[in-house]
């Protein structure tokens, strides 16, 4: 069984990836930001008899992600699996430290996670990373706070951007751990879609399948760096070497005071 680290685990998708894989009997590492919900989901977890441990962290503050980061690598010796899955679309506070919010937590959280928590994830580990069919060109401008998106140009380019370091990120550790970006499914039935595109979605489990089979088995054993869209149920085509190494770079420079 696997130690298996959940962003976003208390609603939608990551609760729901949260729970299969608890009855698969793995250990879960549960991150949300409502105390009182993360502690409701980590009890109701535990009734499968898995352990489950829970970390608090608003991952639109960059100081909180890193210091969740600390937390885990010192008291988890090793973490098999991260799942970045939090994200957010539409938002009241659209601004976090000078950024976009969408880039925050959709992007550089994930990025920052892969990078500080890779010391306690092995190199036949992996590092998923929610992605989406809805992708855009990314404005170097716009990924640094200069220029102000609407909320579905800024989720589109912040998916885009996290796919790109991905593919960077896989290049640069081609022994492991693998790290793969998936988009789990178009209009799944969450809070985010409900919300943003005002209808119930599509079945959830599309999405819960998908994370598990990227997090644990053979299928994606020679993937890294690569984007599967579950949409086309396929490995889609690599981004030209120049745009996702550039977009990584000032990913990575972004990170360089929490890294």
């Amino acid at each position: 069984m696997k130690t298996i680290l959940v962003t976003g685990a208390t609603q939608g998708l990551g609760h729901a990836t949260a729970e299969a894989l608890a009855r698969q009997g793995h250990s879960l590492i549960i991150h949300g930001r409502d105390a009182a919900k993360l502690t409701q989901t980590a009890n109701t977890l535990r009734e499968t008899g898995v352990s489950v441990a829970t970390e608090s962290a608003d991952l639109s503050d960059l100081s909180q992600v890193a210091a969740m980061a600390q937390r885990l690598t010192a008291t988890h010796p090793r973490i098999d699996v991260l799942i970045n899955n939090a994200g957010v679309l539409r938002t009241a506070r659209t601004e976090a430290g000078g950024l976009d919010v969408r880039f925050v937590v959709n992007t550089l959280a994930s990025a920052l996670l892969a990078r500080r928590l890779l010391p306690v994830i092995p190199r036949d580990g992996r590092i998923i990373h929610l992605s989406s069919a809805a992708q855009a060109q990314v404005d170097p401008k716009a990924l640094v706070g200069k220029t102000r998106l609407r909320d579905m140009d800024a989720y589109a380019q912040s998916k885009l951007a996290i796919t790109l370091w991905n593919q960077h990120f896989g290049d640069s550790h081609p022994d492991g751990p693998l790290s793969l970006a998936v988009n789990p499914g178009s209009l799944l039935a969450t809070r985010m879609v409900r919300e943003g595109f005002g209808t119930s979605g599509n079945d959830l489990n599309i999405g819960v399948d998908i994370l598990i089979r990227a997090a644990l088995t053979d299928e994606f054993a020679t993937a890294t760096g690569r984007y599967f869209d579950n949409d086309a149920g396929r490995l889609a085509r690599r981004y030209p070497d120049a745009t996702a190494d550039d977009i990584a770079a000032r990913i990575d420079a972004l990170l360089t005071d929490h890294l």
